[in-house]
């Protein structure tokens, strides 16, 4: 079977850049032992990268962004899956160093599939995608600081964005009191549906200047923001608090002091979702299709598109101009 079908592709000679769909053949696929049809992917700020030719994101051409897809199996030589097995792909080189998730097919190696969860569809699932896993990875990461919707409330910055926004609303499901911070006045009512009880501004929980310590304000945080916000959060967090960093889009650098962690036991957490291993990966979608799910998973997508509508949707997410999960459907 060598089926003719779509992807989309990006492409760099001699300082040439060019983008678009194309039509491809199965043998144009890199190896791997799961075939997948894939009938949805997402868009996050990853893949507008590798739309623009000095993202630093893709590292050989020509290339297939895309780094979430879900699918039905179509050829598998791993016992583990059959072909019509519900999966799901994220993470590890998907839409990097490997073909990804904008294109009908995908080709992979079994050890980054994972089965899609029976009560999860795969538009869901893409609801979710990698911006979801790693909501969920850094709710995981609170609660195995013993962080409890006793213990007190949680910020969570960036929330009208692609993980902000389902922390937010996976939070709320396991019953804290969710503090939402964004820079986007319009998004507000957004962010109340998705169980935020009130919403910062940007400026509150960035302020250009703030003392060592501040008065102690959230037991825990989830941030994908980093940079100055991510400073000003360690200063005013509670005794025993714990900060989840998943993010730098205020920047990579952080000026700050050792005074949270010396005197108030507060705890940095790094929270990573490209090699997180399959030990934590299954159990946690498995949580995510149950106890984390939130009611309202369908809310998370802003908007579904088709390939056809990606290049205006790069633009837009490169300009923080999006909100919540643009969820793409790539084929029926």
């Amino acid at each position: 079977m060598n089926t003719p079908f779509k992807a989309f592709i990006v492409n760099k000679e001699n300082d040439q850049f060019t983008s678009g769909l194309q039509t491809l053949a199965l043998s144009d696929l890199p190896q791997g032992e799961v075939l997948i049809k894939v009938h949805y992917s997402s868009v996050n700020y990853k893949d507008g990268l590798a739309s623009i030719p000095h993202g630093q994101i893709v590292r050989t051409y020509p290339h297939v962004p895309g780094i979430d897809a879900s699918g039905l199996v179509e050829e598998s030589s791993d016992d583990r899956f059959k072909k019509g097995d519900r999966v799901i792909v994220t993470s590890y080189g998907f839409g990097v160093s490997h073909f990804g998730g904008f294109s009908e097919y995908a080709r992979v190696p079994a050890k980054w599939v994972v089965h899609c969860p029976d009560s999860l569809t795969l538009r869901e699932a893409m609801a979710y995608g990698t911006a979801g896993f790693t909501a969920a990875l850094s709710v995981l990461k609170l609660q195995h600081q013993g962080i409890t919707p006793e213990s007190g409330d949680i910020v969570v910055t960036g929330a009208s964005g692609g993980v902000g926004s389902v922390a937010v609303a996976m939070l709320a499901k396991q019953g804290y009191n969710v503090f939402a911070s964004t820079g986007k006045s319009q998004e507000h009512d957004y962010l109340k549906q998705l169980g935020a009880v009130e919403v910062l501004s940007r400026e509150e929980l960035s302020p250009p200047q703030f003392t060592p310590l501040g008065k102690g304000r959230f037991i825990g945080a989830i941030d994908p923001v980093g940079g100055n916000t991510l400073a000003y959060l360690l200063s005013v967090m509670k005794y025993g608090g714990t900060v989840a960093c998943t993010g730098l889009t205020a920047g990579s650098h952080l000026n700050t002091t050792v005074y949270p962690f010396i005197l108030r036991g507060v705890s940095l957490i790094g929270v990573d979702s490209v090699e997180c291993p399959m030990s934590i990966r299954e159990p946690l979608w498995q949580r995510m299709a149950s106890d984390m799910k939130p009611d309202n998973l369908e809310g998370f997508i802003g908007e579904e598109i088709t390939l056809e509508d990606l290049p205006a949707v790069f633009t837009r997410i490169l300009n923080g101009e999006t909100k919540g999960r643009v969820v793409v459907k790539v084929s029926d």
